[in-house]
């Protein structure tokens, strides 16, 4: 079975609004392969400032500065975003990256709004915030910059160390009662998070990312996200007991869910890696999921139903009640918010 070196994913799968398919060559060699190189493109997006109802969300604005992600993250539900720009859930999403290089800009004209209401803002809301190319392009840091410039709250969840980078920033919000980072940890066996999350941080920089956060006052917490039942839910007593022991101060977890072509190449991704866990993964999420692979339902989709989403839910609980971690983050505040405007200087002076 052919591997993609450095991408969560072997498979480009038809994209379900498209007539035509792509069909790769039967009779070329199944090995190892480099794979597409990722390619970046401009995202001409008008604005910055996303909103939504969901109850299953604990934040209704959100702010996201790139569509697709490198970081590749097999199980990651907003794959199937990337097919309505005609491309694929599968390889596409994760080598096609879209870039909104004004969100700095547009971010600055939302607040400036009368219309804009202070409320805490989410980054990485869909996909991470933080991914390898921020480095270079620091358009994460140019939002950051805005929102501590208004004194708006922000919470960040995010995969990468490279959001200590911004610790001047967050903390800086932090003195207000405005900032919070949860920094995702699936699973401390760095084998199994390179084949998971092949570009993302190793589970020992995360650790340390939360270590140099919590250093520098800034609210930290790890999510144990998304759970696999069968696979890594038997880790979330040590990856709490970890994130504690570098200074997280509360926590968050979510279960695995598997929304449209996702199933498809997270199945394919065990045949893979970890054959002889399929079955077993597979009859779980199953169960959690009221017989099938996805339970679109607010209300369950992102916790699950039955008996072995009840364990879960109970180990998380009491590991985190054993190593004293708050059960949720934060509450942000707004009191502090302020639309800077042009210094004018007094008639006296």
């Amino acid at each position: 079975m052919s591997v993609t070196k450095g991408r969560g994913t072997a498979e480009n799968p038809p994209n379900r609004f498209e007539p035509i398919v792509y069909e790769p060559d039967p009779e070329a060699d199944p090995g190892e392969s480099s794979g597409p190189k990722t390619q970046y493109f401009r995202d001409a997006a008008k604005t910055i400032l996303s909103t939504n109802d969901s109850p299953d969300v604990g934040f209704s604005a959100s702010v996201n500065p790139y569509r697709g992600c490198e970081h590749g993250c097999v199980y990651c539900y907003a794959r199937p975003t990337h097919e309505y720009f005609g491309l694929s859930s599968g390889i596409d999403f994760e080598s096609k990256i879209f870039v909104k290089e004004e969100a700095p800009r547009l971010l600055r004209e939302a607040l400036a709004s009368p219309r804009w209401t202070p409320q805490p803002v989410a980054m990485s809301g869909i996909t991470d915030c933080y991914q390898p190319i921020e480095r270079k392009l620091q358009i994460t840091r140019g939002c950051l910059e805005v929102l501590a410039e208004f004194r708006n709250p922000v919470g960040i969840v995010t995969k990468n160390h490279l959001v200590t980078r911004d610790v001047d920033l967050l903390g800086e919000l932090a003195r207000f009662q405005a900032a919070a980072v949860f920094v995702t940890v699936t699973t401390l066996d760095a084998e199994l998070a390179a084949k998971l999350e092949p570009r993302a941080s190793v589970p020992a920089r995360r650790l340390a990312a939360i270590e140099a956060l919590a250093r520098a006052g800034v609210p930290v917490g790890v999510m144990a996200a998304p759970v696999i039942p069968g696979l890594t839910d038997i880790e979330i007593p040590s990856i709490l007991a970890a994130a504690r022991a570098h200074g997280a101060q509360f926590t968050g977890h979510t279960l695995l869910r598997l929304p449209y072509a996702v199933s498809g190449l997270f199945t394919a991704w065990m045949e893979r890696h970890v054959p002889l866990k399929k079955d077993k993964v597979l009859s779980r999420i199953r169960a959690v999921r009221g017989g099938a692979l996805n339970d679109p339902r607010f209300g369950s989709r992102m916790r699950g139903e039955g008996i072995f989403a009840e364990q879960i839910h109970a180990l998380f609980a009491v590991s985190a009640r054993k190593v004293g971690l708050n059960g949720s983050g934060p509450a942000l505040s707004a009191a502090a918010f302020r639309r800077p405007g042009p210094v004018q200087l007094s008639l006296f002076e």
